[in-house]
């Protein structure tokens, strides 16, 4: 039995939503003006949302609108729980004429009962959440809103999840205003869960059904959920087989309780030629070209060239991808490439020739794994000391990349780590263990304070060190690197003053950088490092500077002007591309 006095409310999906309208209005003539005392931003806000812009009136009217907005700002009060709000209003002459209203809201409706169940399977399914928390707790405020965001929240995951049949039993909010409190009632019966069928694939494509099956990332059979069929589409898009994925799983077309699943596939162009161009104060002006031809046969093979050429160094490569499981991140990559290059602007060059296969993993926890075995021959000069290097270098990589944006992060992280080794018994010149790590973060504090870090290292271990090629040696200096010096001008020399680069390399840098508006940054830098041949007591040198970045396109361009400290040098460094 109600309490005397006490009103039932109804209240169905949208009732109050146009109640709960957020932001203040902009006004092309008259004025609105809302106090609440006290104070309460949220009451005051959703009151000028639900009453809106009152257009071109003069003082007469806004008269005759009052009593109207009085009573929208006792509804808009009564959406938030305030079923006691005494509203007053006040015309002032003026122009813009201005309706002004006084709010008290009073006491809130508080919670007394709650009960949001759900029943039948998705009841024992753990992804299914049931809206709760201590907004939604007996005591809290009422708020309509979120009485129709927990009814939304269930319907949308049971439309996720494959719930199609479900409904509410039991859907009720009683309000008693005079004892100030409220009961809500939700009872949602999910109904069994569908089920997904078989992919059906339409569409002219090369490719056996076999290997485009391996993209599709659950079973026939599999119980339904929306995610599954966005990994589909996603799958399938990242390939760069396709112009166009269309997955249509739609409930409608269900067959008892299995929902169909076809996927229609438009060809791309089967290859891309790209040309480019670029400038870094380490290199200069470089070039840029590939071709890549995106399948090869019926099982998704591909194969493509690419080419650099810049004043020091000159590159050419071949590639050859054979897909593995799954497809969309996994590879066997055969690669071959042969590079010229001219160091630290001194007589120390190299003529590179390498091939081999490389095996591309991506683990369960974000990995990134390759497995190679290189084979290379390599000629090199240090001034006037010519040799030869042939390798065969068994090797394992990891990286993991953890950002918020791909091109201009505002947080994250990289780890990269690298490893490979040579030995006489097995077709090479020398015994050899090489390695490098590199770690990367930043972060942003207040959304204008950035704090940029980063640490490298690498060592190589040979009783035979004059037959280490310049590819396995380490130089620092440059705009990667120790700012304020030129590019791989930091290593050991021999006697002719040429740089012919060390055993071990150290290099780190901290930078803080200020965001002056939303596309521009300036910086401010030091950086420490040097490549050396004793392990004990490095000579690190140190730079430091400051600079400007703009946001681009495709990442941030880098303009610094550094000092290197160790010899007074200055120079300016230029480059481009993401911060980790």
């Amino acid at each position: 039995m109600l309490a005397s006095g006490a009103m039932r409310v109804s209240i169905h999906t949208g009732t109050f939503l146009g109640l709960l309208l957020c932001g203040s209005a902009v006004f092309a003539q008259a004025r609105l003006e809302v106090r609440v005392e006290p104070d309460n931003a949220d009451l005051r806000g959703n009151i000028g949302g639900y009453i809106g812009e009152l257009g071109e009136r003069d003082e007469q009217a806004l008269r005759r609108l009052a009593p109207a907005a009085e009573e929208q700002a006792r509804r808009a009060a009564e959406a938030l729980g305030y079923y006691h709000a005494e509203v007053a209003s006040e015309v002032r002459p003026g122009t813009p004429p201005t309706l002004s209203l006084r709010v008290s809201p009073g006491e809130p409706v508080r919670l007394r009962h709650v009960e949001i169940r759900v029943e039948g399977p998705a009841a024992q399914l753990g992804a299914f959440h049931v809206p709760q928390g201590r907004r939604l707790r007996p005591g809290a405020q009422l708020n309509h809103g979120r009485y129709e965001s927990a009814k939304k929240l269930i319907q949308n995951q049971a439309s996720r999840l494959g719930f199609f049949t479900g409904r509410f039993t039991r859907q009720r909010l009683f309000v008693d205003p005079a004892a100030g409190v409220a009961d809500i009632e939700l009872v949602y019966a999910s109904g069994p869960r569908f089920r997904l069928g078989e992919v059906l694939f339409e569409g002219d494509t090369p490719f056996d059904e076999a290997f485009l099956r391996r993209m599709v990332p659950f079973e026939a059979g599999a119980p339904y959920d929306a995610d599954l069929i966005a990994k589909l589409q996603q799958n399938l898009q990242g390939r760069n087989y396709f112009q166009g994925v269309q997955v249509d799983a739609s409930p409608a077309a269900a067959r008892g309780e299995v929902v169909p699943v076809v996927v229609r596939l438009q060809m791309r162009k089967p290859h891309s030629f790209g040309i480019g161009a670029g400038f870094s104060t380490d290199v200069g002006p470089r070039g840029r070209a590939n071709w890549t031809r995106y399948w090869a046969n019926a099982q998704g093979h591909s194969y493509g060239t690419e080419m650099e050429l810049s004043q020091p160094k000159q590159n050419v490569g071949l590639w050859y991808d054979v897909p593995l499981d799954p497809p969309m991140t996994d590879k066997l990559r055969f690669a071959g490439g042969y590079q010229f290059q001219e160091l630290a602007n001194t007589d120390t060059r190299s003529r590179l020739l390498k091939i081999g296969p490389e095996w591309h993993w991506l683990l369960d926890n974000g990995w990134q794994q390759v497995f190679s075995l290189r084979w290379q021959d390599e000629e090199f000069r240090y001034g006037d000391d010519n040799g030869t290097s042939t390798l065969l270098l068994p090797g394992v990589a990891y990286s993991y990349l953890k950002s918020d944006h791909p091109l201009d992060p505002s947080r994250g992280y990289r780890l990269q780590v690298e490893m490979a080794a040579a030995s006489e018994a097995l077709l090479s010149d020398a015994n050899l263990l090489y390695g490098t790590v590199m770690l990367k973060g930043l972060t942003t504090l207040a959304g204008r304070h950035r704090l940029l870090g980063r640490l490298q290292g690498g060592g190589n271990f040979t009783d035979q060190y004059t037959t280490v090629p310049p590819s396995l040696r380490f130089f620092a200096g440059g705009d990667q690197s120790v700012r304020g010096y030129d590019y791989q001008t930091l290593s050991p020399t021999n006697s002719d003053g040429d740089h012919v680069g060390g055993r071990y390399l150290i290099a780190g840098s901290l930078e803080y950088q200020y965001t002056l508006q939303d596309k521009w940054r300036i910086a401010t830098f030091v950086d420490q490092g040097n490549a050396f041949n004793s392990e004990i007591s490095p000579h690190l040198k140190t730079g430091v500077g400051f600079g400007v970045r703009w946001v681009s396109p495709v990442g941030p361009l880098r303009v610094d002007l550094a000092r290197g400290l160790d010899d007074n040098s200055v120079r300016l460094h230029f480059s481009m591309g993401p911060e980790l």
